[in-house]
């Protein structure tokens, strides 16, 4: 047994083996010591013929879903090694093999995987600086493919899929990647394969083969040279480590980075789409707002809209008809979501049928599902929206299948698939008649017994039975002469004779071993039934889509509905006109009525680019998420939080709002927030639409506001980028570029001053604001009196003696530059390097300062004098 299990340890080298012995899965060597330490299992020892005792541990098979599930998750890749004959029937030691090996992105155990979620597994190719990328997901048979130039476009990708596993060529680890950020902080488990696995040729021939196509044409694969290799690498790793055909896997779909969106990481966790920045949960996502769908292919697919919005108008205004249509006709829109409510996971379901894994009550709960198609088909009947249509089209009601489980399948089944009463009473005749067989053998017996005592006159005639001579008719001798010819002897006693006849031998075959060819013709039946299933997998297949996108539209149609929802209307012009946004998360999450709507106006022209200014907490964030997530909304197909909207289609979202210091990867906040200004620049368009909170804040003043202020010169500039910006800062100097830039606009979050303390009124208005009341939001904090004291007498101190520095400083640069020039007429070039705000260009002005008397001003005296020249200037200019 040893040398069997060594044998096949040394094929899967790589893989932790559960090596199954009677009703245990065994671990030995490396592996026990490996799975007794991450399993916390008790580690013991084996006399194997050496000298010492091998380290074993085990668990026991019937719980061994759990067991797999805790080593996956920690990366390990699991062989199961099980018995494949029956060991009562086994001449020598028992023959195994591994069925199946499970790796992260390939379990199929419904408690390991969220039922919201795509559990995929990604194959990444990097041949000639080019990315060949296909995605699937084995638990619902989705596979995906693609090409990208840069990495870039495939970070998005990953980050879009967040594959539990990555399988790579050697050549990936050489890209510049960084793999152990994907390993660690992603916590995506990464694997190379050997060279053979991405031969060009074997790639093609087993993609052909899978699908039975002639050529790749057929597949739309023939532009996808990069592609085809990652696809075929990956349909070979899970052919060797699935160990079955992939059946399921019917379809494979190309697709361009285009056509979609594009939603980089920091996007994606700054508008919380699915989960929340701090806690992860769902709660306080757009999904959670979103998700009010019946199934989990519905949720499944509702999140794949979300984090894929579209960029096509008529795809869009097809998805918005068809959540309008349910919207407005809510009684049938119900009557399909209570259809809905008792519908299983069809695509994962049909995955464990085509694996054989499914139990009894996978099909029962298959059958409970199909029952609801035909009510849901013919609702869907009279709907009208193209999409609507396509859904009834597509939507299978796979009736026969129906009525196969229901009359073959027990309505309460085992979930044990070798125990019997699996197939219900009257579907086969020969079951009926074990099952009799098996309840009512005696009975038979005895009535047999007082036929034969009836017809022959022998009253003392008995059945019995023993291991030897099965069931035989006992007559004693005193009754010897009435046995009549029928009977055959079988044995003769000192005292009486054994007999038996044709209808007891026939009732033998029946009773005895009833219960075994019961048990065993039950499963061969289920076998037939759930290979039949099997066999119809492309038109299962084809209906758990259509539901699930029934699903996601009743759900859209309803929030829509519950949360004032308006449809919005979709340009290609680039503007976008929002009236009464609404941040459709923060407002679930205050009380009714109290979240203040605002309006939003950005193009391509004039409204390229807001400035916001205003204190902390006042809304700043809040505002600028809203409308980054109304437009994302909108192009995904849903309603938005709005009483008007006119949404301009945009190509990307970026967001840079706060950051932290990544002390993992040694980055300061600063650094990362560079890196992620660097990352908008290069890679936004014309068509995007940015959402830039506080640029510049992690370094010093002067730094920060140059840096923020050549961001939106250059963001403004059409023949640099040009993209339509929400800016928010606590840069007051930028309020300045509203009048340098034509399509840079100024608005501020409203406050209402009492005193010393503020009211954020939430509200957004034209216009900069001139401070940032940090003092009084520390206080609203609950920073100590002592300390908020304080801070205003420092506030007063570094004000006075920053102005009488600022205004020195220009009189004594003016004085330099006379001596220089000899003349009031100054150089523009010198006057920029000592002007205060780049724009002292006036002698007027010059004078004016030159004659104050800098020793004898107030500090309010000095900012008023410093308003009244700025003033001047800007009137001048």
């Amino acid at each position: 047994m040893m040398q069997q299990y060594m044998e096949t340890k040394s094929q899967y080298p790589d893989c932790i083996l559960f090596y199954r012995l009677g009703d245990f899965y065994e671990m030995f060597f490396d592996d026990a010591l490996t799975a007794s330490k991450e399993l916390e299992i008790t580690l013991t020892g084996k006399n194997c013929g050496m000298e010492e005792r091998a380290p074993m541990c085990g668990v026991p098979y019937h719980a061994v879903d759990g067991y797999l599930t805790k080593l996956v998750s920690k990366g390990y890749k699991v062989a199961i090694c099980e018995q494949v004959e029956d060991p009562k029937q086994a001449k020598g030691i028992v023959k195994r093999e591994v069925v199946r090996i499970v790796t992260p992105g390939t379990i199929l155990d419904a408690a390991a995987i969220d039922e919201s979620k795509n559990n995929y597994i990604m194959c990444i190719v990097y041949i000639a600086d080019r990315y060949g990328l296909s995605v699937a997901d084995v638990t619902t048979g989705d596979y995906f493919v693609t090409e990208l130039p840069d990495g870039q476009k495939l970070k998005d990708e990953i980050f879009k899929f967040m594959p539990s596993e990555i399988i790579c060529n050697e050549s990936f680890y050489m890209s510049g990647m960084d793999l152990e950020d994907m390993k660690n902080r992603l916590g995506i488990t990464i694997y190379s394969l050997e060279s053979w696995y991405f031969d060009d040729e074997i790639c093609k021939s087993k993609l052909m083969e899978h699908f039975k196509v002639s050529s790749l044409q057929g597949l739309g694969l023939s532009d996808y040279d990069c592609g085809v290799i990652s696809a075929g690498a990956l349909l070979q790793y899970l052919l060797e480590t699935q160990k079955n055909d992939l059946s399921h896997m019917t379809h494979i779909t190309p697709y361009t980075t285009g056509k979609y969106m594009m939603l980089d990481s920091s996007t994606r966790r700054n508008l919380e789409l699915c989960e929340t920045l701090r806690e992860k949960q769902k709660r306080g996502s757009l999904l959670w707002v979103l998700d009010k769908t019946k199934t989990a292919m519905g949720a499944r697919t509702l999140r794949k809209y979300i984090e894929q919005p579209l960029i096509e108008r008529t795809e869009i205004e097809r998805r918005l008809d068809a959540v309008t249509e349910l919207k407005e006709e809510a009684i049938s829109r119900e009557e399909i979501r209570e259809y809905l409510s008792p519908v299983y996971d069809l695509e994962r379901l049909i995955t464990r049928i085509t694996y054989g894994s499914a139990n009894p009550r996978d099909l029962t709960a298959f059958s409970t599902s199909l029952e609801m198609l035909p009510a849901i088909h013919y609702i869907l009947e009279d709907m009208k929206s193209d999409l609507l249509c396509e859904i009834c089209k597509e939507m299978d009601t796979l009736e026969d299948l129906c009525s196969l489980v229901k009359s073959a399948i027990a309505q309460e089944p085992p979930i044990a698939m070798k125990e019997g009463n699996i197939i219900r009473d009257g579907y086969s005749e020969e079951v009926d008649t074990l099952r009799r067989a098996k309840s009512d053998g005696k009975t038979w017996l005895a009535k047999l017994e007082e036929q034969e005592r009836e017809k022959t006159g022998i009253k003392n005639l008995k059945i019995k039975y023993n291991k030897v001579f099965g069931y035989y008719l006992e007559v004693t001798n005193s009754y010897k002469e009435l046995v009549p010819e029928y009977y055959t002897r079988k044995q003769t006693l000192a005292n009486s004779e054994r007999y038996i006849t044709s209808e007891l031998k026939e009732l033998e075959d029946t009773i005895l071993g009833a219960e075994d060819k019961l048990y065993a013709l039950e499963y061969e039946l289920y076998c037939t039934v759930r290979d039949t299933i099997a066999g119809e997998v492309i038109r299962i297949q084809k209906t758990a889509k259509a539901v699930a996108a029934l699903d996601v539209f009743t759900s859209l149609a309803l929030v829509a509905e519950r949360n004032n929802y308006i449809r919005p209307t979709i340009n290609v012009q680039g503007k976008i006109d929002i009236k009464d946004g609404r941040h459709p998360v923060v407002e679930q999450m205050i009380p009714n009525g109290s979240f203040i709507c605002n309006d939003t106006v950005l193009d391509d022209k004039k409204q390229r680019i807001s400035i916001i200014t205003g204190p902390n907490m006042a809304g700043k964030s809040t505002y600028m998420r809203q409308v980054a997530l109304i437009v994302l909304m909108a192009q995904l197909g849903s309603y938005v939080p709005a009483s008007k909207a006119n949404i301009g289609l945009v190509d990307r979202i970026f967001t840079r709002v706060g950051a932290s210091d990544d002390l993992a990867s040694g980055q300061s906040t600063f650094m990362v927030e560079m890196t992620e200004v660097a990352n908008i620049l290069r890679n936004a368009t014309s068509k995007s639409l940015l959402v830039l909170d506080e640029i510049g804040r992690g370094t010093s003043t002067f730094d920060g506001l140059s840096i923020a202020w050549a961001v939106v010169e250059y963001i403004s500039d059409a023949k640099l980028l040009g993209a339509k910006t929400l800016f928010a800062t606590h840069y007051h100097e930028l309020t300045e570029l509203e009048g340098k830039i034509n399509n840079v606009n100024n608005y501020c979050i409203a406050v209402k001053e009492k005193g010393d303390d503020i009211v954020f009124l939430r509200k957004i208005v034209k216009g900069g604001a001139d401070k940032s009341y940090g003092i009084q939001v520390a206080k609203l904090a609950g920073v100590p009196d002592i300390v908020i004291n304080r801070a205003k007498e420092i506030v007063e101190e570094l004000a006075d003696e920053d102005i009488t520095s600022r205004v020195s400083e220009i009189a004594s640069r003016e004085a330099e530059a006379k001596k220089k020039t000899k003349s009031k007429k100054y150089d523009e070039v010198d006057i920029a390097q000592f002007s205060l705000f780049d724009t002292v260009k006036d002698d007027d002005v010059l004078e004016e300062l030159k004659s104050i008397d800098v020793g004898n001003l107030t500090p309010i005296d000095a900012l008023n004098t410093i308003y009244r020249l700025q003033n001047k200037l800007k009137n001048r200019w």
